[in-house]
């Protein structure tokens, strides 16, 4: 369950069909581009031709990334009980002192929302986790630094 992430239906579909976009027409654009580059001769001082295998590798991370992420996606409505901070709910919290209001769900839905969106399995996400309004807690940074969180109302997406 670590490792599910919760994805509006909208989101989902919209990955979906980046990932079969790349999968299809993505691969055949970046192996004709490879191909058109390899015949122009000497691969060692080639550009063109490698700018082309490192963007097929960076597609294809992204390939991966897509493809595990929407098997591990819970995909639906976001929880209508806002009494317990969960993944599809927006929170509002008070982190050092500074109130923010995000949405708790995966970083893929931000390009559909106009709020920010932390994922459960950040460091932020995990530390509130089952919380109730009013309760506390606290969680390391990537950078090292410790936070102190307060949320501070649970809301329905």
């Amino acid at each position: 369950m670590a490792d599910t992430t919760w994805l509006s239906q909208s989101t989902f579909d919209r990955l979906n069909a980046e990932l079969e976009r790349l999968k299809t027409t993505g691969r055949t654009e970046i192996a004709a581009r490879i191909e058109a580059a390899r015949s122009e001769g000497d691969l060692r001082e080639n550009g063109g031709y490698h700018a082309a295998r490192e963007e097929q590798s960076k597609m294809e991370g992204r390939i991966q990334e897509l493809t595990y992420l929407l098997e591990h996606a819970e995909v639906g409505e976001a929880p209508t009980s806002a009494e317990v901070v969960a993944p599809g709910l927006i929170i509002t919290a008070v982190v050092n002192g500074k109130e923010k209001k995000f949405l708790l769900g995966s970083r893929e839905a931000a390009a559909d929302l106009d709020i920010p969106v932390y994922p459960e399995s950040a460091p932020l996400g995990a530390s509130i986790m089952g919380l109730k309004v009013g309760d506390k807690a606290a969680y390391t940074a990537p950078n090292g630094k410790e936070f102190q969180v307060e949320v501070q109302k649970i809301e329905s997406f």
